[in-house]
């Protein structure tokens, strides 16, 4: 749906009607490429502008819903004017995303171009409830949406800032090691608990005590549970020293380290879902096969992420022990891990 708003096109409600464009254009955003070129791109003055266009966006969206929160509602010259202001709002933003090149780094326009989807997206939610709500008082849902726009453009601030495309790596990483440290960390926590990984699930009423087998581990699956650990353990390790790598020698002083931190950026955000797949499939009953077929897959992006790492400019040679180490770790859980399936298969 638009922003755009029919003025007087109401049906007896006294609600304005929505054009069928405007903020639809939010796949313009997501699909479309910035301008290269255009002009020289200077980043403090386009963090400054994009922060004061997600500002204005907030202030409009406040307007808006305080214009619809009782009666009497707008005049049709007045939905005019507000449906202008917040379309223009809308459209600064998109603009200024669109300053941003391809040249400052994929990870970065793609943090940008996420910021500027949700509130995009965040005002056509607002404008439908507004649209489809009762008049006589502000609903729930309209407070709810209000408040998801203010929520979407104060996103901006946390936006990193640091050295163009290194600053965003960081924060790719850092997410990524994040969701590997609570698969680590959970999977921990069923193992130490006892038998039963889901013991804290609450009896059924009508079948009484869950004795199914199919709920435990037994010694063997334990066994092949713990080399699982370790890759798992292997490809925290490796997302936290390369982290720390980015951090210590990452540069975007030229297209072609900025492509590398891209590339980091890219396989990292490979191996937090293949972890998160393992781990799925080490819940009871053990399937040796697919167990199998997940660690294959993690192994190969861990090699992958290690070799282009030590290949890359963050990794100089100060670095290549732990790259060593952590290529010896994976192997020695993997062949631990064959020893263990093979004759399951």
């Amino acid at each position: 749906r638009g922003c755009e708003v029919r003025a007087g096109a109401g049906r007896g409600s006294g609600r304005a009607e929505p054009a069928p464009r405007g903020l639809s254009s939010v796949c313009a955003v997501t699909e479309g490429e910035p301008g290269e070129g255009r002009e020289p791109f200077e980043l403090p003055r386009f963090w400054d502008t994009l922060g004061q266009t997600f500002q204005v966006t907030s202030q409009e969206a406040t307007k808006l819903s305080l214009a619809f929160s009782r009666p009497p509602l707008p005049s049709a010259e007045d939905c005019q004017k507000l449906s202008e202001d917040v379309q223009n709002a809308i459209l600064a933003v998109a603009t200024v995303y669109y300053w941003l090149p391809k040249g400052q780094g994929t990870t970065l326009r793609k943090m940008v171009r996420d910021a500027t989807t949700e509130v995009v997206e965040g005002m056509i939610q607002l404008t439908d409830t507004i649209l489809s709500a009762p008049v006589e008082s502000l609903s729930q849902e309209q407070l709810i949406s209000t408040g998801g726009v203010w929520e979407a453009c104060e996103q901006v601030s946390n936006l990193p800032r640091g050295e163009y495309n290194q600053a965003a790596v960081v924060s790719a990483l850092a997410a990524c090691l994040g969701v590997v440290k609570d698969a680590v960390e959970e999977m921990e926590q069923a193992l130490v608990e006892g038998q039963d990984p889901y013991g804290d699930i609450m009896e059924d009423e009508e079948l009484g005590f869950r004795g199914n087998r199919d709920t435990y581990w037994s010694e063997a699956d334990r066994q092949l549970l713990g080399s699982c650990m370790g890759l798992m353990k292997a490809s925290k390790a490796c997302l936290k020293k390369v982290l720390g790598a980015v951090k210590a020698h990452g540069k975007a002083d030229s297209p072609e380290h900025i492509a590398q931190l891209d590339d980091i950026a890219d396989i990292a955000n490979e191996i937090s879902p293949s972890v998160d797949e393992l781990a799925l499939s080490m819940y009871p009953p053990v399937n040796p096969l697919p167990v199998r077929l997940n660690v294959i897959t993690q192994e190969a992006f861990l090699m992958n992420f290690l070799h282009f790492c030590r290949t890359s400019h963050v990794c100089p040679p100060s670095e290549e022990g732990w790259v060593q180490f952590l290529n010896g770790a994976v192997d020695h859980n993997m062949n631990k891990i064959k020893n263990f399936t093979q004759g399951q298969l």
